[in-house]
């Protein structure tokens, strides 16, 4: 019994200092989304889910876990630095037999977004600053980013859902896509920079610039 005692409190001091060490790392603790953020990240989705859904900053899994039982024929992602709420989620992963859910103990600045069709997060305001950066760096593709509490840095939102608690928590919806979008054209041998490149399409050698953020028409 002695001993039984013995591992439990290791286990919970080790988990603390997981979490302590997370927190200074990242510069906020894991949090657990409410129920009510929860019910308005999900309703907000009104158009069909056409790719992965990831959630980035997945905490205790609270949201992901929602979204892969609300989609079960979606792959459904999440990211958590912090290893004991990562084992939480992995742990209701298994128990709720969630085979479209895969868990990721790594930092989201390392996650792979190219294939998203929407993204979800519950960061913190350096958070969302290193997001729009890497948004801005790597995406080329338009995806839907629904956001908890904090503001994506310079976008404009679609809606701002306001939650009827004693904050008065913002829910945040935007449309992100790329700045520039390049479609070439058969036998074009125009030079293009290594930026263009990478957002090169088909048909038309004419850059079309594009709102970052620009927002979805509501309905």
């Amino acid at each position: 019994m002695v001993l039984l005692n013995l591992m439990l409190l290791v286990f919970v001091l080790l988990a603390g200092m997981s979490i302590v060490w997370t927190t200074l790392q990242t510069g906020i603790s894991p949090m657990m989304s409410s129920g009510k953020a929860c019910q308005a990240m999900l309703a907000s989705i009104d158009r069909p889910v056409n790719g992965p859904l990831i959630d980035l900053g997945s905490g205790w899994g609270t949201l992901v876990i929602a979204l892969a039982r609300k989609y079960p024929r979606q792959q459904v992602i999440g990211y958590e630095l912090s290893w004991f709420p990562w084992l939480v989620s992995i742990i209701l992963k298994y128990s709720l037999r969630l085979n479209n859910l895969t868990l990721y103990r790594k930092d989201f600045k390392k996650a792979e977004l190219s294939n998203a069709s929407i993204l979800f997060c519950y960061l913190f305001p350096g958070g969302m600053v290193a997001l729009h950066e890497k948004l801005k760096r790597e995406l080329s593709n338009e995806i839907l980013i629904v956001s908890n509490t904090f503001a994506l840095p310079s976008c404009q939102p679609t809606k701002v859902i306001r939650l009827k608690d004693i904050y008065q928590t913002p829910i945040y919806v935007y449309s992100w896509r790329p700045k520039y979008s390049f479609i070439r054209e058969k036998n074009d041998d125009k030079h293009y920079s290594k930026y263009e490149e990478k957002h090169l399409t088909r048909h038309s050698t004419r850059p079309s610039k594009a709102l970052l953020c620009y927002p979805f028409a509501a309905g």
